[in-house]
């Protein structure tokens, strides 16, 4: 069998499940897309069983259908604010697109179970046979390189002996006896630390391995609806913040006393940013962890010993289960361009907002026509690593969103969003400020001058 389409599309992931929607409600493409696994969801089939959106379900899925009920929690930590969709939920919800829009249109041929080789060659991953499909354009969902503990192994040596699991095996591996030790700082080893306090885990029993103390982003400033203001404003005081600081320490100590960003301690100044998003109640709860490590990265576990960058620390060699964090969830990818001929690869376009970008680089290939435009509209923001990470994104968001407002049209489209949430409602771009024009001019010439200070600091070092 051999099948022509107007675009094959490579994962079915977040990220391709949104571009894939966009095209069926805004095209007549026809459209074949193949993953390795047996269903769509990507990295959510792979996913640790306690894991939830750290962002509303409003924002999160694909464009013509919403996620979740569009609740708000009446108990829990994420109390008053939007409700945060289970992985199981995730893994529903995409199947469902599939089967209930995408196949019954007649337009887009899924192939799961099915590898796509650097060469363009297809086959099936059960058994072998290869699988004929020719595209107009190759649609590459799978450039962001998500990963999760159960995809990889550790980087560090662990030796015979020592209890371990990567986070997805917790609540199994967890027992009575046990204390544990997180291995890992990011949004992943936040919610391990979470899941366990949640099942009344004294925080005695928990030792927590940080190798960067990290800024985090406030959930209650993300929030859709009527809340969309709040985040508006939250990045207009961004700007202003930036515009008045006199240097870069000044800059986050000033954004850390507004609380649009969080930290665990104010004794230690964060120096990584992945935009990992907690509520108030949640950085409460963390923060009752009294032993955090802060001896750099893992170098290997043994019986009764972790052994890290700048030291050795002892742990009960019997009763002591290490869960393994570390997988580079949000990994940083080099920059490429969105649009090539023949060839889109799929890249944020607003700082880790992957599943809006995806909806808007579909968008914006079916609405303009000339290659270099829409690489300029589609101008890639890397997922962020560390603290200066903060400036490039905010920088890169504020430069992408001034070439977007250009467009009356484009503006509509995002206003009519559901995965977008702070354009304004009507789609009209807001009527320029005098003023605040010259703040974020000055903010922007702020945060190059700081970027290019660390840049070259860091040369030196």
């Amino acid at each position: 069998m051999s099948i022509q389409v107007d675009y094959l599309i490579v994962g079915s992931g977040a990220m391709g499940m949104a571009f894939a929607d966009v095209l069926l409600n805004e095209t007549d493409a026809t459209m074949a897309i193949v993953d390795r696994h047996d269903r769509p969801g990507g990295h959510w089939n792979d996913a640790y069983p306690f894991v939830r959106l750290h962002q509303p379900s409003a924002f999160y899925g694909v464009n013509s259908r919403s996620l979740g009920n569009d609740t708000v929690d009446q108990v829990g930590w994420n109390k008053g604010l939007f409700e945060l969709a289970s992985g199981t939920e995730v893994i529903a919800y995409f199947d469902q697109v599939m089967r209930e829009q995408l196949l019954p249109s007649g337009r887009v041929h899924y192939f799961p179970n099915t590898e796509y080789a650097d060469n363009g060659h297809l086959s099936s991953r059960i058994t072998g046979a290869p699988i004929d499909i020719s595209a107009t354009t190759v649609v590459d969902a799978t450039y962001m390189n998500v990963t999760v503990p159960s995809m990889k192994k550790p980087d560090y040596a662990i030796a015979p002996g020592v209890q371990y699991v990567p986070v997805n095996g917790l609540p199994q591996a967890a027992s009575p006896e046990m204390s544990y030790v997180v291995v890992g700082a990011g949004k992943t080893g936040m919610d391990a630390c979470l899941w366990l306090l949640r099942n009344n885990v004294t925080p005695a029993r928990i030792s927590w391995i940080m190798p960067r103390d990290s800024w985090m982003l406030d959930r209650a400033n993300i929030q859709p609806g009527i809340l969309a203001g709040r985040a508006a404003s939250v990045f207009a005081a961004q700007l202003k913040i930036a515009a008045e600081s006199t240097s870069l320490k000044d800059l986050f100590d000033k954004v850390g006393e507004s609380g649009q960003l969080l930290r665990l301690t104010d004794d230690i100044e964060p120096t990584m940013y992945r935009c990992a998003t907690v509520t108030t109640d949640e950085l409460e709860q963390l923060r009752r962890i009294d032993n955090v490590i802060r001896m750099g990265r893992v170098e290997s576990l043994a019986p009764g010993l972790i052994k890290l960058e700048k030291g050795e620390v002892p742990v009960d060699e019997k009763n002591t289960l290490f869960v393994d964090c570390t997988a580079d969830g949000l990994e940083r990818r080099p920059v490429c361009n969105v649009f090539d001929s023949g060839k889109i690869t799929l890249q944020s376009v607003r700082t880790c907002q992957q599943v809006f970008s995806a909806a808007f680089i579909a968008h914006i290939e079916v609405a303009f026509n000339d290659i270099a435009e829409k690489n300029q509209l589609c101008t890639p923001v890397p997922h962020p690593d560390n603290h200066i990470d903060f400036l490039r994104t905010t920088l890169a968001n504020t430069i992408n969103g001034a070439a977007w407002s250009a467009h009356p049209d484009l503006q509509r489209w995002l206003s009519e969003s559901r995965l977008d949430g702070f354009s304004l409602a009507g789609g009209e771009a807001p009527k320029p400020n005098p003023e605040m024009l010259k703040v974020a001019m000055s903010a922007m010439e702020k945060l190059s001058a700081y970027i290019s200070e660390a840049e070259s600091a860091q040369v030196s070092a």
